[in-house]
């Protein structure tokens, strides 16, 4: 069952205490795209400048990402840079370049208009809005993230468009913001008088959360001794969370549940790596096999 997302495709330049690169393939859609199609066919809406190359799209290629809805502009494609701390927990923004990005107005190909699974990526909440004005029934699952930046500055906008939504999917800091409660359980409640019925808190380091009328769900990262990269992880994390569901088609809590175990194997799996490069080469066995091994990380015997 395929799934579409509207986002950004960027190039990105990254700095951590691992190393760095001067121009990476990034952007939201791009990092959920590429996690989403291990599981189902997905459906890009993005725009990209005339400095983004056959080579840059190959990432995309061999894979079930349909390209029709990905817009090509006179201009750069839109670029950030980024330094992140000894710890990869606080990122300092060097350049945000938003280029062809600024001029996005999003427009679905039709044969992505009967899309019965959605996720709007990080991009102005009336924007994405009019992606689902355009989709021609009501999707099955429609999920979104946001960020402060829009629950600050878009509040009445962002609010209207969550009324159109299933799922939220923010980090903790944002949950706390939107709905200017520290406690995440209460937080919920109050974003659920909003119109999302499903709000996954991202957490880092810490894990996920899901909280929904069954009660809460939570998963833990995944250990790993040398992370490089987090700047696609909750990206990837929505790509195998979203892919999964999909895949399934169908949206109890037992698979959701999983949702949010793939979703967690995919974020582990990005941090790897600079930017795309271990999910260029990742492998589906390689994720079951980790998908497994989350669940050795949480069984035990009362």
């Amino acid at each position: 069952m395929s799934l579409l997302v509207v986002g950004s495709v960027a190039f990105d330049a990254l700095e951590s205490p691992y190393g760095k690169v001067d121009r990476a393939l990034g952007g939201a859609a791009t990092y959920f795209a590429v996690a989403a199609s291990f599981f189902t066919h997905v459906n890009l809406v993005g725009i990209v400048g005339d400095d983004f190359t056959e080579q840059d799209a190959h990432v995309f290629r061999g894979r079930k990402i349909d390209l029709e809805g990905l817009e090509r502009a006179t201009g750069k494609t839109f670029f950030w840079a980024g330094r992140y701390s000894e710890n990869l927990n606080e990122r300092v923004t060097l350049t945000t370049e938003l280029n062809v990005f600024a001029e996005f107005k999003p427009r679905l190909p039709e044969k992505y208009r009967g899309a019965e699974h959605v996720f709007l990526a990080n991009i102005a909440p009336e924007l994405q809005r009019s992606v689902l004005q355009q989709v021609r029934k009501r999707p099955k699952l429609a999920a979104m993230d946001t960020m402060n930046y829009w629950i600050s500055g878009s509040n009445a906008e962002l609010r209207e468009t969550l009324r159109h939504v299933d799922i939220l999917m923010i980090n903790d800091s944002e949950t706390r913001e939107l709905s200017s409660e520290h406690n995440l359980l209460r937080a919920a409640k109050h974003i659920f008088k909003m119109g999302p019925s499903t709000l996954v808190v991202k957490r880092g380091e810490h894990g996920a959360m899901l909280v929904d009328k069954s009660g809460v769900f939570c998963v833990p990262a995944f250990p790993l001794e040398e992370p490089h990269d987090p700047t696609g992880a909750g990206d990837c994390f929505a790509g195998g969370f979203m892919g999964y569901l999909a895949s399934a088609g169908k949206h109890t809590d037992a698979a959701l549940r999983r949702a949010m175990v793939y979703g967690s194997v995919l974020g582990s799996f990005a941090v790897e790596r600079f930017g795309l490069d271990r999910l260029r080469t990742l492998k589906r066995a390689e994720i079951n096999a980790r998908a497994r091994h989350f669940l050795k990380l949480t069984t035990f015997k009362l």
